[in-house]
This record gives C-alpha cells, structure tokens and sequence, in this order.
C-alpha cells in the first residue's frame, strides 16, 4: 500500500540514500520489558529519519477461514486511533515534510514513516497509536474492505499473468499455510465479525510481537527517552502463536494449464526450495541471478538472445521463513510453442546440474551478489528494514553487516548440488499461461 508525502526533496534524500560503501553499520539495540525490540542506527548525514515497526505477523498466521487478515490490517491500522481522527494519519505525517509507507508478506507486516528528523516525536507517537490504540470497528472495516477488493481487481484479476503466485503456492502447498495467497479471500473478509477483527488485532499487534527499527540522524539518549514514553507502558501481549505444520515433499510435477487474458504463452515453473537463512537458500539465491540477471546472464543470452524462443525470461526465489519457492518464468515469443520454450529452460538448467560454471561466471555472480548487498542497505530506510528483517528472522541483527560472507562462502559445487537438489521435475509445479478461447 503506497502513502506518498508532498517533499520530493527529502524522497531523493531516500531513495539516493549515502554513497554505498562496504562501511560497518554500526547500531544499538535492547528490548524494554514488555518486550519491544528496539534498534537505533544513527547516521546524521542528512536530516531525516526513518521510524519503522515490523509485526511477526503474516497471512501465514491467518485462521484458514479468515484468510487476508493481515494484508487488510495493514489498510485498517491507517484508519486512526483514538487520538487520531480517521483519515488524518496521512497528514500528520505531510505537515512533518515526509512520507510513509506499509507492505505485508506471508510471514510479516511492516510500516514505516520517513520525515525530517525533528518530528522524531511524531512518528513515534504514531506507531504506538497503531500499536495501542488503533480503531477496529465497522465503519473502518467496510470502507477498508472496499478499498482492498478494489487492489485485487487492479493488482490481480485485471492484469495478465498476475494470478500466477496464486495459482502455483496452491498446487505446491496442501497443508501448509502458504497455500493461501497474502490478499486473500475476498469471501473470508466479508464473512468475517467486526469481533474477528479486533481478536486478531489484539493477538498480533502487540510489543512482544514487534521490533521497533529507527535509523536517521537522530541523537541516542533523547531517542530512547521517546521510546520509553510512547511504549514503554503498552502492556505486554499473550503467546503468540506460530504455525507448526511441515509441508511433505511434493513427490512429483504439478502441471496444468491456465486461460486467462494474455496474447503470448507464459511458462511459469515453480520450485521448492529452502528457508531463508539456511546454507543451501544462499546457493539457490546465486543460482537466480547466473540464469537471469541481466542481458549477459545464461537464460536471457540463450533463450532471448541465440534461439529467440522468448520475449521474457526470469529467476528468482522468493525468501521466505519457511520453505518456499524459487520461479522460473519465460514468456515466448511470437510464434514459439511453449512446450519448445519450456524444453529450452531446461536444457539451460541441465547445463548448470552437469557442470560447474566458469571462473568468470562465478566471479561475476560474486560481484553482483556484493554489489546488490550494498545497495541494499545504502538508503536510511533500507538500514532500518535491513535491521528489523535480520533481528526478527534470525535474531541476529548484525547479519546487517556480515550476511554477505554467507553469500561469498558459496561454492561452484554448491552451485551445481543445489542446482541438482532443488531444479527437478519431481520438486515442481508448472503452468502454462494460455490465451482465453476467442468462441465458448
């Protein structure tokens, strides 16, 4: 859900962010005693500051029957509290020269405001009104679940190709709750009590279940004096509860067929892969970009470029807490039978399970890898992202400053096992993206 403020000067601030350097980042971090983590990043190159709080809470949480619910709180929650009238969070937020923004994956939602350091204050207080005081009630919830069918026929049932993450986390999880897409069941929303609402609100959305991520040029001991004053007495929450289940393995391809409203055949493969975080998700992570990063990459030289059998080709896992998928993704040309473009993908990912690739590839790949790991956490808002992922997921904050060493620590061995291991038929699930029938 994108909240644009009204300074485009302080959103280049941002989106330049500092020059990107291979420099520590250097941070603090407690957690108060109703269990808030709290992370402060001080960087007074700019003056402007990110206030951000991420909630362990995704729609991998939701009640099978009430799916959404944690995409759709993060509409809600920008509803007021109250202390805030509904529709005024925005302004707040404008009349301190800043912008914010909010997204929501299977495993958390995250919220963050970007604003000129001396409305620090402001930002804060704000979070903890969503925190503590947010408004779950009726009127709010119908105009929220208006606006978030709306995002789905935009987003989704409108625009070609988009249904595909819902269509192949379905086929390739039957009992774990990825199974479901983050949007939704536009049905689960409408069924669901206002009562509903305020039971999830009231589970999720506390301090124990939060980190509280700020980073900009802030000064360390008044910060921690405004935090004590805007959380310190939000009380403590329940246990909060985490889905157990273990997803089998897929025990063959999943294949079927798709009609929807496109001009060129999509082949869309879909591969179980590993958590985040684990040895063998870094090998897969590097194994997306030698396929598909850039013009120069395996995949696009071979299927774009030499035999012309696709307009667009595309790699990349999706880093999840627990296991997930990785994507390969062509569209063919003009003419090209996507059965041909699918055999030409896996001709390509053959090659990297029989042989190791070149020295260059590789040193290439570490490149990109380290280049992309700097840019990443270049801006201040990425800083506190950064933070918050790394703390919440690992419990490891610091990952920050040395996650790239897990990167660079991969192996072309590596490469070709997890290429063996996780690229198989057996391991998944692929759709072919056809053009509705012209007649009934």
């Amino acid at each position: 859900m994108k909240r644009t403020g009204i300074f485009l000067s302080l959103m280049l601030f941002v989106l330049v962010g500092v020059q990107a350097q291979m420099n520590k980042i250097d941070f603090e971090e407690y957690t108060l005693d109703n269990g808030l983590h709290v992370i402060l990043h001080q960087d007074k190159s700019t003056p402007i500051v990110t206030v951000s709080v991420m909630y362990h809470v995704g729609s991998k949480n939701e009640n099978p029957n009430r799916t959404g619910f944690a995409h759709f709180f993060e509409h809600l929650l920008f509803e007021g509290s109250e202390n805030i009238k509904r529709g005024e969070f925005d302004k707040y937020i404008q009349n301190a020269g800043g912008f914010n923004n909010a997204n929501t994956t299977h495993d958390r939602t995250y919220y963050y405001e970007v604003m000129a350091s001396n409305h620090l204050a402001t930002g804060l207080w704000l979070e903890s009104e969503r925190m503590l005081h947010a408004k779950v009630e009726d009127k709010g919830i119908e105009t929220q679940r208006q606006v978030v069918k709306e995002e789905r026929r935009q987003r989704v049932d409108n625009q070609p190709y988009m249904t595909f993450m819902e269509q192949t986390f379905k086929r390739a999880y039957k009992k774990h709750p990825y199974r479901w897409p983050v949007i939704g069941s536009m049905d689960h929303l409408d069924a669901a009590q206002e009562k509903d609402y305020k039971s999830f609100y009231k589970t999720f959305y506390v301090p124990n279940n939060a980190v509280l991520s700020i980073a900009g040029d802030i000064d360390m001991k008044e910060t921690k004096m405004l935090i004590d004053k805007y959380f310190k007495g939000i009380p403590r929450g329940g246990k909060i509860p985490r889905p157990t289940v273990v997803e089998p393995p897929l025990m063959g391809e999943v294949r079927d067929t798709i009609y929807d409203n496109v001009q060129l055949p999509g082949v869309f493969q879909a591969y179980r892969i590993p958590a985040q975080g684990t040895d063998e998700y870094y090998a897969v992570d590097m194994l997306g970009k030698l396929m598909t990063n850039g013009q120069s990459s395996r995949l696009y030289r071979s299927l774009v470029d030499d035999q012309q059998k696709a307009l667009v080709i595309l790699n990349f896992p999706f880093e999840m807490e627990n296991p997930g998928l990785s994507y390969v993704i062509g569209l063919a040309n003009m003419g090209v039978d996507p059965l041909d473009l699918e055999k030409a993908i896996d001709a390509e990912i053959k090659k990297v399970q029989t042989d190791l690739i070149t020295d260059a590839e590789f040193q290439k790949l570490r490149n990109q890898i380290e280049n992309d790991f700097v840019n990443s956490n270049a801006s201040i808002a990425g800083r506190a992202e950064s933070l918050a992922n790394y703390h919440m997921y690992f419990g490891d904050a610091n990952l920050i400053n040395n996650e790239i060493d897990r990167y660079l620590s991969v192996t072309k061995e590596d490469l070709r096992n997890a290429a063996k291991k996780y690229f198989t038929p057996s391991n998944r699930v692929v759709l072919y993206y056809l053009a509705k029938p012209t007649q009934p």
